[in-house]
């Protein structure tokens, strides 16, 4: 076959690969776009038959002070940077060692506990939530940070991408460490851990977002409005008697959205890195 004749055959691919891309890329921005619309629209135009992005009378600034002040929205924020923020340290703190463990050192049972591992990947987390539920109520931290907290701190998805990505790093920086006398430990904190930081960037978007977006857990582990995370928050604008209030329930979910937007859109180079450096060894 030519030159000539494969440059011909991969600019139609080329092409239909793109439209594709765009295809799937707005199919998945519709909702967001849908919901920005209707966080400045006012309640007469929400449910017209017809849709424009931009509202014939602007209502945004009622909507989003609403949202701000008919309910304590910047508290569900706060509660959610910390209960994430929390999370996240200690996943990290848990998953690194033992995925250290798993990648470098050599001991009975390893292969046995990666395939825990790779077993726990298959398991929803709403399988657990009863026994959680219950050991919460024996512990007696329902309703507390603490419920929200601690049954995310070992992370299967953790310890297997930092094992990963742990197998791309040579063992001859590992055993130069080990002659210079530092700990396992301090191995893990001071060299894996920062060659590793792509990976760490990753694994902390996609921890932030689970946790930030999740609904099903806090709704059964809290009730106590000041710990409501954001997702349980904006429940708050739901009205069984007088229906939603949708112009400020989108403005109260663009503003929880944001924030993870542009975190994405700033870490975006790592978080591809650190999810394709441990394809490659």
């Amino acid at each position: 076959m030519s030159i000539s004749h494969t440059r011909d055959l991969a600019v139609p691919a080329a092409i239909i690969r793109h439209a594709v891309l765009l295809i799937t890329g707005a199919l998945i921005l519709v909702p967001f776009v849908w919901m920005v619309s209707l966080s400045i629209k006012p309640p007469g135009e929400i449910f017209r038959a017809t849709f424009s992005f931009w509202p014939e009378q602007f209502y945004g600034l009622e909507n989003y002070t609403k949202a701000l002040t008919s309910s304590p929205l910047p508290c569900y924020m706060l509660n959610g940077i910390f209960v994430c923020g929390t999370i996240l340290a200690l996943q990290i703190a848990v998953c690194a060692p033992a995925a250290y463990a798993l990648a470098k050192l050599n001991f009975p049972g390893r292969n046995l506990l990666f395939a825990l591992v790779l077993i726990a990947l298959l398991l929803p987390h709403e399988v657990l939530s009863l026994p959680l539920f219950i050991l919460g109520y024996k512990l007696g931290i329902l309703n507390t940070y603490a419920a929200l907290i601690f049954p995310y701190v070992v992370s299967p998805f953790g310890i297997f991408l930092f094992r990963q990505f742990f197998k791309t790093i040579p063992d001859d920086v590992v055993h130069a460490a080990r002659l210079d006398g530092l700990s396992e430990l301090a191995i893990v904190g001071r060299i894996m851990v920062p060659m590793a930081l792509p990976a760490v960037i990753a694994f902390g978007i996609f921890s932030v977002v689970s946790h930030w977006n999740s609904l099903f857990w806090p709704l059964i582990a809290v009730r106590d409005q000041s710990l409501m995370p954001p997702p349980l928050g904006i429940m708050a604008f739901k009205n069984e008697d007088t229906g939603s209030d949708y112009g400020p329930l989108m403005a109260a979910s663009t503003i929880v959205v944001a924030p993870l937007i542009i975190a994405f859109l700033s870490a975006q180079r790592w978080f591809v890195e650190g999810l394709t450096g441990g394809a490659v060894k």
